[in-house]
């Protein structure tokens, strides 16, 4: 019998569709960010370019020659170690982080930066996938409320990133939760409580905030609940950046003005290599083009999902529908967003936008997927050879 490869079992159409995706987006940052970057930060018109294709290159190989052939349940081992680690990086940020751009989210390393923040997504996620993988598959269930030890966990993630303050990354951070929470398949009776208590509190968690709104949110954050209708608004900041991202759409037409041929980028529109990185690929490549692409990450989605829906194990059932809704989350707030259709919470877009915590949690997570999906496979192969 011919020997496979951890390549024969991994998912071909995710890996390609999101190598694709790292290419273009790293394109995108190269033409979106050259003009800021020679008249904004005194660097070289390729400097951000540069920067994320290395981001992009360390994930893959990180992905191909350590996650991809770690199993799953190794995870556990580590996972403490790891949990404790966010909350004191977390912590440590809130006492003594630098802030950059309103918010003290990163940890200066020298060479590069680092945001907790971020991996804390992919963290909650592993951790939720193991907990409730083995407490509805045991019998022995210490308390009937045992089952809210992640989601205290993620409320205490939740409010020291809000604390930073971060609220867009905090509030991804709660959907991610609350979302993976609802889809586990837990026994009627306990979803029945989890969904009182859950529900309360959310509750209690939103009357604090709007009761004590002016000391937990910042100028800036309480800005931006006014955001329809942007360009009314244009020479004020709540106005500025949603009406230039409206103009970089609107110019962009159904073809685009070409690769690199960007008018908005000469600092028109700010963050355009980040967090407005959409609207450059719509006012370069055009709307046809922007449209594909978003069915491009319904095609990712669905992938996920369906490896998700094929594990044999609850455990790796849990992380996948987990990192569907991470990514999924970060594309609907971006785009609902910049069309100033909600508040602008400052989220970037999966393998669009520049920064190295992002990009590299992006890629890990895809890959921590295909670790599952090879892990169905042997499952699968295991099942049918037990038959014979």
């Amino acid at each position: 019998m011919k020997k496979t490869s951890i390549f024969d079992k991994i998912d071909k159409p995710l890996i390609i569709m999101c190598i694709f995706y790292s290419i273009v987006g790293a394109v995108i940052v190269l033409s979106a960010s050259s003009v800021s970057a020679v008249l904004e930060y005194d660097q070289s018109p390729y400097y951000f370019f540069i920067r994320q294709a290395i981001f992009i290159f360390v994930s893959y190989f990180i992905g191909v020659f350590i996650v991809l052939r770690t199993p799953i349940k190794r995870y556990k081992k580590y996972l403490p170690i790891a949990l404790i680690g966010v909350l004191v990086l977390l912590i440590y940020l809130i006492i003594y982080g630098e802030i950059v751009n309103g918010a003290r989210s990163w940890i200066d390393l020298g060479i590069f930066s680092i945001q907790p923040s971020e991996f804390a997504k992919t963290l909650l996620v592993i951790y939720m996938g193991i907990f409730y993988g083995e407490m509805i598959n045991s019998d022995r269930v210490k308390s009937k409320y045992s089952f809210f030890i992640p989601l205290a966990y993620a409320i205490i993630v939740f409010l020291l990133v809000a604390l930073q303050p971060d609220l867009g990354t905090a509030l991804i951070i709660g959907g991610v939760v609350f979302l993976t929470f609802m889809a586990i398949p837990f026994k009627q009776n306990q979803l029945i409580r989890t969904l009182k208590i859950v529900s309360g509190t959310v509750a209690v968690i939103g009357v604090v905030f709007i009761l004590s709104g002016s000391s937990l949110l910042t100028e800036t954050q309480k800005s931006r609940l006014t955001f329809k209708e942007p360009c009314t608004r244009y020479t004020e900041d709540t106005g500025y950046q949603v009406c230039n991202g409206f103009i970089a759409i609107h110019n962009g037409g159904l073809f685009g003005v070409g690769l690199g041929n960007s008018t908005q980028k000469y600092l028109y529109l700010p963050y355009a290599h980040t967090d407005f990185i959409f609207p450059i690929v719509v006012e370069e490549l055009g709307l046809v083009f922007s449209i594909f692409f978003i069915i491009g990450y319904a095609f990712i989605l669905y992938r996920i999902v369906k490896i998700a829906k094929e594990s044999y194990l609850l455990r790796n059932s849990i992380i996948c529908y987990g990192i569907a809704l991470y990514i999924f989350l970060h594309i609907a707030v971006n785009l609902l967003g910049i069309l100033a259709l909600i508040p602008l919470t400052g989220v970037p877009v999966p393998f669009l936008s520049y920064g190295g915590s992002f990009t590299m949690n992006v890629i890990l997570s895809v890959f921590l997927v295909e670790r599952i999906c090879v892990e169905n496979k042997i499952a699968k192969r295991k099942l049918e050879m037990s038959k014979i």
